[in-house]
This record gives C-alpha cells, sequence and structure tokens, in this order.
C-alpha cells in the first residue's frame, strides 16, 4: 500500500464465550491494512462479524488473538484521546438537547472548551445550520443521521468509524445521505472505515471494498474501486458500476 498504514487488523482473532459456556469463533485470522485517509467499506453476511472488526478498531471489544494497531498504538489509547470519531445505525442523539448541544457534547466529555466555530461549521457542512436549536424528535431520520456524523467528526478524529449509519433510513434517504457523506468526507478525507450491507453504499463510497466470508468471519475478497472522485450519483447506473455491483454481490454468496 502507498500510503502510510493507519489501522492495521493483525491476524485477529474473536471467540465469544455463550451462556451455556459454548464458545463461538465469530471472526478468524483477520489481516486488514488501511491507509491513512482512505476510505474502505466492510461488506459480509449478517453475522460475518463487521461489526466485530469495527468494534474492534472503536476500542469496545479486545481480541481475542492478534491485535488492532491504530497508527502504531493500541485503540483504547486514541479512544481515551477522543481522537477516534464513531457513528451507529442508531444515531445516540441525546433527546433533551439541541443539535447544536448534541454536536458540542464531545467537547464536554473530553473536558475541552468548546469550539463553537468548529461546531457552526459543521452543522453548516451537514445541512443543519438551520436546525441547530431543533430537538432531534425534530428532525427527519435522515437529519439525525447527519448530526450523529457532523458530533463524530468535531474533536477531528483520526479516524471515523461507521457502522450500518444509514441502515434504518429508507432507500431514497439513503442515496442522498451517501451523497452527503462522501461530500463530508471530501473535506478533510479523514481515514475511514464504513461496516455496510449495501454493495451499492460501498461501491459508491469507498476507495477499496472488503468481503467478509460467513461465521467465522475471514477476508474473503478485496476490490479497489476505480472509479474518480467526487462521485456523481449518475455513475450507479452505469455498466461498470452494475459490473462491479455483481461481482460483489457474487462474493457475498455462500457457495462463493
Amino acid at each position: 500500500m502507498s500510503k502510510d498504514t493507519a489501522i492495521h487488523v493483525d491476524h485477529v482473532g474473536m471467540v465469544f464465550t455463550l451462556d451455556d459456556g459454548t464458545e463461538l469463533t465469530a471472526v478468524k485470522d483477520v489481516d486488514l491494512r488501511i491507509g491513512k485517509g482512505e476510505f474502505v467499506a466492510l461488506l459480509g453476511p449478517s453475522g460475518c462479524g463487521k461489526s466485530t472488526i469495527l468494534r474492534l478498531v472503536a476500542a469496545l471489544e479486545k481480541p481475542s488473538l492478534g491485535q488492532v494497531l491504530i497508527e502504531g498504538q493500541a485503540p483504547a489509547q486514541l479512544s481515551k484521546a477522543h481522537r477516534l470519531g464513531v457513528a451507529f445505525q442508531d444515531h445516540a442523539l441525546l433527546p433533551w438537547l439541541s443539535v447544536r448541544d448534541n454536536v458540542c457534547l464531545p467537547y464536554k466529555v473530553a473536558g475541552k472548551k468548546a469550539d463553537m466555530a468548529r461546531i457552526d461549521y459543521l452543522l453548516d457542512l451537514v445541512g443543519l445550520a438551520k436546525f441547530a436549536g431543533a430537538r432531534p424528535s425534530q428532525l427527519s431520520g435522515g437529519m439525525r443521521q447527519r448530526a450523529s456524523i457532523a458530533r463524530a467528526l468535531v474533536l477531528r478524529p483520526d479516524v471515523l468509524l461507521l457502522d450500518e449509519p444509514f441502515g434504518a433510513l429508507d432507500a431514497v434517504t439513503r442515496r442522498h445521505m451517501n451523497v452527503e457523506l462522501q461530500r463530508i468526507w471530501a473535506e478533510d478525507e479523514v481515514t475511514t472505515l464504513l461496516v455496510t450491507h449495501s454493495v451499492e453504499e460501498a461501491l459508491f463510497l469507498a476507495d477499496r471494498v472488503i468481503v467478509m466470508t460467513g461465521r467465522p468471519g475471514t477476508i474473503g475478497m478485496e476490490m479497489k474501486i476505480p472509479f474518480a472522485r467526487p462521485r456523481d450519483p449518475s455513475i450507479q447506473r452505469t455498466p461498470d458500476f452494475h459490473a462491479l455491483a455483481d461481482k460483489l454481490t457474487l462474493a457475498l454468496e455462500p457457495e462463493a
């Protein structure tokens, strides 16, 4: 890889012990390097360990085997320094706070003085400047996810981790949010790992797509995406896009 490695999932395995004492191998010997500033999408069937990999990078779990390094450090060190930005399918906005106060929250958690110019910049970037005083209940699903992404970016993280951030949205809103996320990402080109079930979403957003096998999850296929940036949504109607989508979809089949 020509870029410096930002994230190294180094031959990682993850074994969970169930309530009855049975051991379940969720992830087996995953070796993945993500370059600095690279956008990587992780695809795979349900239960293959995609979210487990993201949780390991986010310092929410520790691997049973192998190690995860971010810029040569343990993820917990970066998490403690508030250098990881995370957004999940559940936006997790605090309902009693305004959009602005939700985006401001990481400063309070980190014990830092809020950079109001940064907050206003991000609210404008995600198209929520006019809704800064609104409560989450007053926003659409897509708007709440944009607020969640703004919050994940507010402390200028080294790494952005996205776990099915648009999975609960309808198809039209999801396509719109893909365009928005590409635009937001292009501002800083922060190293990004996206977990998604959508082949089209992965192809449109990522520099590289990783396909995981069924459980125990391991890397079954890797695809470098050839489309230049910025990508117009019309690219999704081209024969080249459809050919790559077919190849990825086939890789997701159990027989593959």
